[in-house]
């Protein structure tokens, strides 16, 4: 690789990106001619008087960026996230990139946390007059779009010069440790919901502003904001918002580019999985684990790939499966596509923090008398409980390390949430960060997500590293955003898949092994896992 890290906090609002791989289909970009003003560091809004559709505005605002992302939150009860983001980073900047947390942390290099933290310090902000002014919802006011991935657990490999069994990756991964994008140029869009019609921003320096708005204008039927319908609720009991109708046909634009034939992954080979589920079982009996989250990988190849047909299997994925924590981030030479439902750690400007771990998940069924049969047995489910709450006190004893601890709370312990294709078994784990205890700071200290490794963290994950025998790369880690203004909100990457541009394409499931786990029942729960990102237009698992 070329280096540790690229760019630092007082080089990012100066250093050009790299030319960018423009692909023969992409759209051109009248808006990323716009120069950006390295010394720009407070962003205006500008409210729309027309809601835009981010599936349409995504190609107008990010056509021939290298790094653009769309945050898509088609289908969220929360306040923290009632609104989608599509943004682009202009040509002049550059993101934050560490593509070896290891190396980092070997070196004594900045690491990926500390990189974050030190560029949100400098970047260009929303003012809290100009949100209140303008209506802006809460969330990302400036700040940074991107990932950590799960082997960014190097950043905390090293303690006194000594290394943190499980914490230092044995494998590298083909993408960057750590990927974040300046949110400088973004369309804010909140979602209509009951009582309320759907509204967009635009958020970013003026000139750019008022080039985007004219693009939109133009290039878009302008629906007024009173004929938004609000979001409605389907038979499954599934949002469905006025971007993202559950199970709708795609609406394919004018020359999209078109998949040659469907992707296909093979299944992991079953009896290596079963063999890695008794191994994990043997740690736990030995007493060196409690639960396991075992993960698999499988690969598949797609013909002609460029940006814009991974956003054409993206627009179809959202369609199959819209998600709380949906996205789409370009990211030079790869794409990540992702319909998570699972929320790492959300922490709002007052530092009440939050998260909600998945463990158990069941397919719908085929009909409702079905369907309520699976959410009951999921619900009631000894062993697929006692694995959600393994996690839960994981996670409670995460947050309290940068909370206080009298404000750890579990508002909701194995409710049920169903997807259009999996219900789950959900818990939330909230608290009151510390003064001066920052999002990021919170991240660091929960981070790799517990429902992704296991507990206790430290020693199943290095049970983990050698079982698997890969880097996870994207897979695991933690994706969103961090916002200027100290809040964030970030998923666990899950349900998601990464397309490279050499046609390259990853998708990665698994589940949790604890001692009584049967290892043909958890190689089937992994395969519904993979299945589950997998809409039929985009591609299928192959056994």
């Amino acid at each position: 690789m070329e280096s540790v890290t690229k760019t630092s906090a007082d080089r990012i609002f100066s250093t050009p990106n790299a030319p960018a791989s423009a692909s023969p289909n992409a759209l051109p970009s009248t808006l990323q001619s716009i120069p950006w003003d390295a010394q720009t560091r407070e962003l205006i809004v500008r409210p729309l008087p027309f809601a835009v559709n981010c599936e349409d505005a995504y190609p107008l605002l990010s056509g021939g960026a290298e790094y653009s992302f769309w945050l898509d939150s088609a289908r969220e009860e929360s306040p923290m996230s009632v609104a989608s983001y599509v943004g682009v980073v202009p040509a002049q900047l550059s993101p934050l990139r560490v593509d070896s947390a290891r190396a980092a942390a070997e070196s004594g290099t900045e690491d990926p946390f500390a990189q974050l933290e030190a560029a949100l310090a400098r970047a260009p902000r929303v003012h809290p007059d100009t949100a209140a002014a303008t209506g802006l919802p809460e969330g990302l006011r400036g700040g940074y779009v991107g990932y950590f991935g799960y082997e960014a657990r190097a950043a905390m490999g090293l303690e006194h010069g000594h290394p943190v069994p499980g914490y230092l990756p044995a494998h590298e991964a083909p993408t960057p440790d750590s990927l974040w994008l300046p949110a400088v140029r973004y369309l804010v869009h909140e979602h209509a919901r009951p009582g309320c019609a759907a509204r967009s921003w635009l958020v970013g320096d003026e000139s750019w502003c008022e080039a985007a708005e004219r693009l939109l204008s133009a290039a878009l039927t302008a629906v007024p904001t009173a004929a938004v319908p609000t979001v409605a609720v389907n038979g499954a009991g599934e949002c469905a918002s006025e971007n993202t109708p559950v199970n709708a046909p795609v609406n394919n634009p004018v020359n999209a580019p078109e998949l040659a034939e469907p992707l296909l992954f093979p299944a992991p080979a079953a009896e290596a999985y079963m063999d890695a589920v008794r191994a994990s079982q043997h740690e736990i009996y030995e007493g060196n684990s409690y639960e396991v989250c075992l993960t698999a990988q499988t690969n598949a190849r797609i013909q002609n790939p460029s940006p814009e047909l991974f956003f054409e299997l993206y627009r179809r994925q959202r369609a199959h499966n819209s998600a709380p924590y949906a996205a789409y981030l370009r990211c030079g030479d790869f794409s990540v596509l992702s319909s998570s439902p699972e929320r790492f750690l959300s922490v709002d400007e007052q530092r009440n923090a939050q998260t909600k771990p998945i463990k158990g998940t069941v397919p719908r069924g085929a009909t409702p008398e079905e369907d309520a049969a699976a959410a009951a047995w999921l619900r009631s489910d000894e062993k697929t409980r006692a694995e959600n709450l393994m996690i839960v006190d994981l996670l409670r004893n995460d947050l309290s390390t940068v909370s206080d601890p009298a404000s750890v709370r579990v508002p909701v312990l194995m409710g049920v949430e169903s997807y259009s294709t999996v219900h789950q078994l959900v818990s939330t784990v909230s608290s009151r960060l510390c003064e001066g205890v920052s999002a990021v700071a919170a991240a660091r200290a929960c981070f790799p997500g517990g429902s992704m490794t296991g507990a206790p963290k430290p020693s199943t994950m290095q049970i983990i590293e050698g079982l698997e025998g890969r880097a996870r790369g994207v897979y695991s880690g933690a994706l969103g955003f961090v916002s200027a203004d100290g809040s964030a909100n970030l998923s666990i990457v899950i349900r998601t898949l990464v397309a490279h541009d050499d046609g390259a394409v990853t998708l990665a499931a698994g589940g949790a092994v604890v001692a009584d786990s049967d290892p043909a029942a958890e190689y089937e729960e992994m395969l519904t896992k993979l299945r589950a990102a997998l809409p039929p237009s985009v591609g299928r698992v192959v056994e």
